[in-house]
This record gives C-alpha cells, structure tokens and sequence, in this order.
C-alpha cells in the first residue's frame, strides 16, 4: 500500500467516535456522494486523495502573513483599498484556532448531536463591525478569474458554511464575502525563479446554498445501517464499478444510475 493513501483510521475518527466532527469538506462529500461519504464516515474508510497542491498552500500561506501584518498595524491592506473593501482585518485572540484545519470555527448543532466545524482563511471587519469571511484561492489560466464556472459552486458554498458558524458563535456576519484569487502568470518573458501573480477581491453574496436541512439528511444518513445511493457524477463508484464488472462478474457491483 502506498505511504500516501492510509485508508483505514482508527475508530475514536469515525461517526461515535470522541474525535468525530463534521467538517466543511465533509459536508461536500456528502452532496458529491452519499455512499462515499457513509464509507469514510461511518466504516472508517477513506477515499483516495488527491496530490497535496503545495503552490496553493504556499499562495495561501504568504497571503496570510501579508494580511496578518496590516492585522497587527489595524490598517486595511492595499488589495482591500483597491477593490474598494472599507475594512480591515479583523484581529481576534482566536484567529490561529479558526484558521486551523484541525481545528477551525465550530459549533454543536443540539438537534442533531453533531459538531460542526470549518477552517477559514481570514476575516475582515468594517466599521459597522460586519464581518465579512474571506476565502484565498489561487490558478493559472488566460482569461480574468470569475466564479461563474459551474464547479465553483463548492466554493460558494464553503463560504456559507464559514458564514453559518460564523453567526452561530454570535458574529455579525457581513451576507457578502469576498475571495481573493491570485491567477498565475504565464505571459511574462522569463521565469528567474518566481511566479508573478495578479490578484482580484471578487465579492460573493449568499445564495441559500447552505442551510441545515442537510445536516439532518448527513444524520439520518450516518444513523442508518445500509449504504446510501452513489452520486451519479462519483468517478470513485464509477471505477469501481467498472473494475467490479473486469474482475468478476459474478460480484455485486455498484450502482450508480
């Protein structure tokens, strides 16, 4: 087995189990596919990652410390006076939890027993004191960045997630925020060891692509002893489907009509 993909965790990391909490991602695994969501969830195994995007991480992480030193001075960052964003971050004693992956903004949701929690990239407060949650994001293409792909709309709701327990722990919460996305340029003469970027603030108001309604679907989801439907767009079920059928006919496959 390859060092990378450690399928099985241990218990305490399962749905019961004293560790388990309901993140973001997971949330989104669940609307991509119930069946891989009930898998990682409440078997206990995972799906395969994806590679580690370390350009991203690293985008992310210079971002951070750009904003956390205009943080520390409770001045606004040029971006923020560029794209017309009257705010500043905002400086809290909890910053570093909240941005934490393994921790992050959380919140026990009582009717469903279930911890919800989310990692978000920044803050931003105006002088009214909305917060406005801010999410970094970072490509390469031609074309202006938007969020009008079709894909995007995890994005979108990501940022809804961060504003719903965002409002849960009690913050005025701003129904706009903003991404920062830094795009790769490709068009410069010569590389010399870096990577130039252009960066847009692209405002995003809330469309009701969260609410907690699918938090009682992931509960009764999770409180049920058999497999839920595969997502019909799941390359995972689909391979294994398809590998199913190749190794032995006999066997059960998936469904994923």
């Amino acid at each position: 087995m390859s060092n990378f993909y450690k399928p099985h965790r241990h218990i305490n990391w399962n749905y019961g189990g004293s560790n388990w909490r309901l993140s973001r991602s997971k949330i989104d695994l669940f609307i991509e596919c119930p069946r891989c969501f009930y898998i990682d969830n409440k078997l206990g195994t995972a799906r395969p990652k994806g590679f580690p995007m370390n350009l991203n991480t690293a985008v992310d992480t210079l971002l951070k410390k750009e904003f956390d030193f205009y943080r520390a001075k409770k001045q606004p960052h040029p971006l923020m006076e560029k794209f017309d964003v009257d705010a500043i971050p905002l400086e809290h004693s909890k910053m570093d939890v909240w941005r934490d992956n393994f921790k992050g903004v959380d919140f026990y949701h009582e009717p469903t027993g279930m911890t919800i929690c989310g990692a978000v990239d920044d803050l931003w407060v105006n002088k009214r004191g909305e917060v406005y949650v801010v999410d970094y994001k970072s490509t390469s293409k031609e074309e202006k960045v938007t969020l009008d792909a079709d894909w995007q709309i995890g994005y979108k709701r990501q940022m809804e997630i961060y504003q719903w327990l965002l409002r849960k722990n009690d913050f005025n919460v701003s129904p706009i925020g903003y991404f920062v996305y830094a795009n790769g340029k490709t068009d410069v003469d010569a590389f010399n060891a870096k990577i130039e970027f252009d960066i847009d603030v692209i405002p995003y108001e809330e469309q009701g692509l969260f609410n907690e309604d699918i938090l009682f679907k992931i509960k009764e989801t999770l409180d049920g002893n058999e497999l839920p439907p595969a997502g019909h767009d799941c390359d995972y079920c689909a391979h294994f489907n398809a590998r199913s059928k190749i190794d032995n006919e006999s066997e059960p496959v998936i469904d994923i009509n």
